[in-house]
């Protein structure tokens, strides 16, 4: 059977969608690639000429690191991978930033030496600035992955569940399922408990319906081959070039796989 999507929402930083006809190791691939395998630009080196803020410089450099950067994955490649023998700017990107008190420092403040690469989201507080305090720095981002550090995850909220199947026969109508229900969504129809519409979506799995059922009228189970998602970006990407780019990191780890195997 061939995969199916389903988009439930979509916005530039989060998506919901469904996608069936997959297994639980295909999904959880998907998951693992957008949370450590898609690489992203961070801050990784920090030159700090000047700090009289109340912020040490390893406090001030790791405020910088965990600011997400918007990557382009075509125009860079991690350090390690790249052929230039050493630093070049497909490596690297230079961010600067000069400020002095009494402001606060935003993330919007730095200075990058790429028109494409900025701060994902301009209001990042990086240091409150008082009288005469100064900053003057030069950050390097990097090209890296989010299985080596953090500061390189794309992917800040990628989960799933397995479709939830709720089946209610030979109900007597009594109504304690509705009432026990933490979501809300069971309600007594004509012909006894049922759940409308999308709203087996919002389901958790948590039984209590079946549980409080005297009769055992309700069964709950999961659809083994549909599965529930939900991601977010930390702006890097929007969140269907992270999904795109999750899916592509699996093609390409297939495709090494296949020609080692064939090496054999």
């Amino acid at each position: 059977m061939t995969m199916e999507v389903d988009i439930l929402e979509l916005s530039e930083r989060s998506a919901k969608f469904i996608l069936s006809n997959a297994n639980a190791s295909f999904a959880n691939g998907i998951r693992r690639a957008a949370l450590s395998d898609v690489p992203t630009l961070a801050i990784d080196d920090v030159n700090i000429y000047n700090n009289t803020s109340v912020l040490f410089d390893e406090q001030l450099a790791l405020r910088l690191a965990l600011t997400p950067l918007t990557t382009d994955i075509e125009e860079f490649v991690p350090a390690e991978e790249c052929t230039c023998g050493s630093e070049c700017p497909a490596c690297k990107v230079s961010l600067t930033l000069s400020a002095e008190g009494p402001r606060m420092v935003y993330s919007g403040d730095l200075v990058s030496s790429d028109a494409n690469v900025q701060p994902a989201d301009q209001h990042v507080p990086i240091i409150d600035l008082k009288e005469g305090q100064k900053v003057v720095l030069e950050a390097i981002a990097r090209m890296g992955y989010g299985h080596d550090h953090a500061k390189w995850q794309a992917g800040v909220a990628c989960g799933y569940k397995n479709m939830p199947v709720v089946r209610f026969e030979n109900c007597d109508q009594c109504g304690a399922c509705v009432s026990e229900c933490p979501q809300g969504i069971i309600h007594i129809g004509q012909n006894g408990a049922e759940i409308s519409g999308d709203d087996i979506l919002k389901c958790i799995l948590c039984k209590l319906c079946a549980s409080v059922c005297e009769i055992d009228a309700i069964t709950v189970s999961e659809d083994e081959n549909t599965f529930i998602f939900s991601m977010e970006s930390d702006g890097s990407y929007t969140v269907q070039q992270l999904i795109i780019n999750a899916g592509t990191t699996i093609k390409e780890k297939a495709s090494r796989l296949g020609q080692i195997l064939e090496s054999l």
